[in-house]
């Protein structure tokens, strides 16, 4: 009996011990993203392939697009052939909507716009087929979120873009979260060329399987989401002295190696992106005591840097 009763009091000291330890390591600050980031290793980050990387210069900076060819692959060849014809060169930002978009294109190709001077699409094509959802790929990497979703059965991340999927039609889609660039079209829906794109700046998720997605903007976003918004009512600017030029916009394959942007995407199937969604579902620290527990599929975003130099 006596032995008994010192093993009993052994567990119960040693139970006291090990709860403030737990305790004071559930209530440890969670890491940052600089802090996890800081401990992420080089084979977690990708550099873009330069075929599919849009370099856009305006007065105010560049904006660096990285299209989506596994999900729109028409729209991405159209893309890059009105690039490759300098077909943005000298066009404009011609609408910015408040919580919505803002988007570039001709603007004679706006319904009050003059026709006769629209600019030729040279051999890029006029029309396509849609492209607003496709087959799911097994093949592609994919990061599932846990928390479900109002817009898809399914959510998670592919490839750096964050993804709608419905498994009982075997469909996916590029869903439209903020930095997301879409095609934008007219009413019939092969009329979504390229030549007119548009990048999401507020709450458009009702736009998920019903417009092209091109891909999505890894840098400038501040340059595109801070201008000043239209007049009209969808945004649109209604004097040419409103709109902002655009300068060129090049693919970064055609660019010289040494004026090539240098930079990197954290890959979204690695250990450190999902480290990153724990944190943000999860993550609490002085200012933010009660976790939240939960994450939308446009509440975290995907980190970009600057490459390192190779040693």
């Amino acid at each position: 009996m006596q032995r008994r009763h010192l093993i009993a009091t052994g567990a119960l000291v040693c139970s006291l011990l090990v709860l403030p330890a737990l305790a004071a390591e559930q209530n440890k600050p969670t890491p940052t993203a600089k802090e996890i980031l800081a401990k992420s290793t080089p084979a977690e980050w990708r550099t873009p392939d330069p075929q599919n990387l849009m370099v856009m210069q305006l007065p105010s900076g560049r904006v660096l697009i990285e299209l989506a060819p596994d999900f729109t692959p028409l729209h991405a060849a159209n893309i890059r052939t009105l690039v490759r014809q300098h077909y943005f060169d000298d066009l404009a930002i011609i609408r910015v909507q408040d919580n919505f978009v803002t988007q570039w294109g001709d603007p004679n190709d706006d319904e009050n716009g003059d026709k006769r001077k629209l600019r030729s699409l040279g051999n890029a094509s006029k029309t396509l087929a849609p492209e607003f959802t496709r087959a799911i790929d097994p093949k592609l990497p994919w990061t599932p979120l846990p928390d479900g979703d109002v817009y898809a059965p399914e959510v998670g991340f592919s490839e750096g873009f964050p993804v709608g999927r419905d498994p009982a039609s075997g469909q996916e889609w590029v869903a439209h979260c903020y930095g997301t660039v879409g095609v934008a079209r007219d009413v019939a829906p092969e009329t979504g060329n390229g030549s007119s794109l548009y990048a999401v700046i507020g709450q458009a998720r009702r736009l998920d399987h019903n417009l092209a997605v091109a891909g999505r903007v890894l840098e400038g976003m501040p340059l595109l989401s801070g201008l000043p918004r239209g007049p009209e009512p969808m945004g649109f600017y209604t004097q040419p002295q409103q709109r902002v030029s655009i300068e060129s916009v090049r693919l970064a394959a055609d660019l010289p190696a040494k004026d090539r942007p240098a930079i990197q995407v954290l890959r979204t199937d690695s250990a450190s992106f999902a480290a990153l969604v724990e944190a943000k579902r999860n993550g609490h620290n002085a200012f933010y005591p009660k976790p939240v527990g939960k994450l939308d599929l446009c509440g975290i975003d995907v980190p970009v840097r600057e490459a390192k130099p190779a040693r």
